[in-house]
């Protein structure tokens, strides 16, 4: 598998694609996100903080039964509601690490990001409390400043490293080491198609909060975000990776999925 540069505009070609995507079976791509949000609700509500990692363990194997969706509809197919956790059947082991990898990355930064913030900051960020001391305060929002900036520095890494991975761990049979050194190097050789697919993405974002900002109608901001703009992302996302990845006929690519499921 090889790493394919694209043109610039494919950025934002990807998010025509999700729509067309959505548009075929809006229904089912609702429920679809409906019900990944109350599993995102339940596990936070019954294990609090020890469910969002749990989540975060969870969900590339969730994403990669979405992407399988997007997949099935391009085979002409039906989307289906089995589709959500398709990928625990295909890659179970492989997606779950990438999930853990994922996991002690995202708490490694947060381990530096606290150590940067300083006691202060982080017990004002975690439990509200504030302090009279000027000084401190000044010193305080320095170090969140510093601490903000590192984050960032230091989120872009994970953030590219595991943004193909699911997909190339489910359709392309990759070891989570090997999907995430070239899901880095596949965002690495496409920033500006990428750029221009976030920045689409954020000004879709940006409308469909207009409802909010502009009438104060919380619900429908909300319901356009999370289940119009997010399958449509997520549909995108699986357009960018046959752009930029794809060399197979994609009726091989069927038969490696039938025979993952065979398994």
């Amino acid at each position: 598998m090889k790493v394919k540069p694209v043109g610039t505009r494919q950025g934002l070609q990807w998010i025509l694609n999700g729509v067309y995507q959505f548009r075929q079976n809006p229904l089912v791509w609702i429920i679809l996100c409906g019900t990944l949000y109350a599993i995102i609700a339940t596990l936070s509500f019954v294990l609090e903080l020890y469910g969002l990692l749990v989540f975060i363990i969870l969900f590339p194997s969730l994403q990669a039964g979405l992407w399988i969706g997007c997949r099935a509809l391009e085979q002409g197919t039906k989307l289906q509601f089995s589709h959500l956790f398709a990928g625990f059947k295909i890659s179970p082991v492989p997606l779950l690490t990438l999930g853990a990898i994922s996991l002690v990355g995202q708490l490694l930064i947060f381990g530096i990001i606290s150590t940067i913030a300083g006691d202060v900051a982080m017990d004002y960020v975690i439990e509200g409390a504030r302090t009279n001391d000027e000084t401190e305060v000044i010193k305080a929002s320095d170090n969140m400043l510093s601490a903000l900036i590192a984050g960032v520095i230091l989120h872009l890494p994970l953030i590219m490293a595991v943004w193909f991975a699911p997909l190339l761990i489910v359709f392309d049979k990759m070891t989570p080491y090997a999907a995430m050194r070239l899901s880095f190097i596949a965002c690495l050789s496409n920033l500006i198609p990428l750029q221009i697919f976030i920045t689409s993405a954020f000004l879709l974002v940006v409308i469909a909060l207009l409802p909010y900002m502009l009438f104060g109608l919380v619900s429908l901001s909300f319901g356009l975000i999370n289940f119009a703009l997010m399958p449509i992302l997520y549909a995108s996302v699986y357009a960018s990776y046959k752009a930029i990845f794809i060399n197979e006929d994609p009726k091989e690519e069927t038969q490696k999925i039938h025979a993952s499921e065979n398994e």
